[in-house]
């Protein structure tokens, strides 16, 4: 009996040797890259001003943990949140000057049309990213530290909560396989939010995740309503 909680207590404490870098920090040079060819009257600053600033604050990450997130100082999750708030900011700027283009008397369409493409996948890439970097401490507490030793969730997923279900179903739940979000499941979460404008199957706790959700929904709407719509109307003149 002794030997069974020993073992339960060292598998709430850690889940995994730590969450894999790969994805993440692809998301961020996809992120880098959409911002980078955007038309230049969309861009804050030179063209490479804000992608090289990017590619910083990620390298001074890869330093930290260059292949799993296994430790966390309050510079390094500081530089991670501010990442991420770097490509949610510049993106809203560029979606805003977006915007204001169609004002002009004869706004090119397919410029804008891929500009509006582009400005959205940042804007899911962006809210991943911070969602990702918020919820529970981040994601290096999510993986080391045990779960009566987390900070508030922020979100509350699916698995967080299916743990009565049918066998199959509740195995893979956090109660009973110790499952833990990873950076997916967050860029899961801005992605539907950006394409239904709301929470699907995971819902915001707190009320920085819902003032988050509302904002990135906001972004999404008015680029889906007024940008893309205008751009594909604009290919027929």
């Amino acid at each position: 009996m002794g030997a069974s909680r020993s073992r339960r207590r060292r598998h709430e404490t850690r889940s995994s040797a730590g969450e894999n870098r790969l994805w993440p920090t692809l998301a961020v040079v996809v992120a880098v890259l959409a911002y980078a060819v955007l038309p230049e009257r969309l861009l804050v600053g030179p063209r490479l001003a804000i992608p090289v600033v990017e590619l910083a604050l990620l390298a001074a990450l890869l330093v930290t943990n260059p292949r799993r997130l296994v430790r966390q100082t309050r510079w390094s999750r500081g530089i991670s949140i501010a990442l991420a708030c770097l490509v949610i900011a510049t993106n809203l700027v560029a979606l805003a000057m977006l915007v204001r283009t169609l004002t002009e008397a004869n706004p090119n369409g397919m410029p804008l049309l891929l500009a509006g493409m582009q400005v959205w996948l940042t804007n899911v890439i962006g809210f991943g990213l911070l969602f990702w970097e918020l919820d529970r401490g981040g994601p290096v507490a999510r993986h080391t530290v045990a779960r009566d030793r987390m900070p508030p969730a922020d979100w509350r997923f699916s698995q967080d909560e299916n743990q009565d279900t049918v066998t199959e179903v509740a195995a893979t739940s956090s109660q009973r396989s110790n499952w833990r979000p990873g950076f997916v499941d967050y860029l899961y979460v801005s992605l539907t939010n950006s394409s239904a404008f709301s929470p699907t199957d995971t819902m915001p706790l707190s009320p920085r995740a819902k003032a988050l959700m509302g904002l990135e929904a906001t972004a999404a709407l008015l680029t889906s309503l007024l940008v893309v719509a205008r751009a594909i109307g604009a290919l027929g003149h």
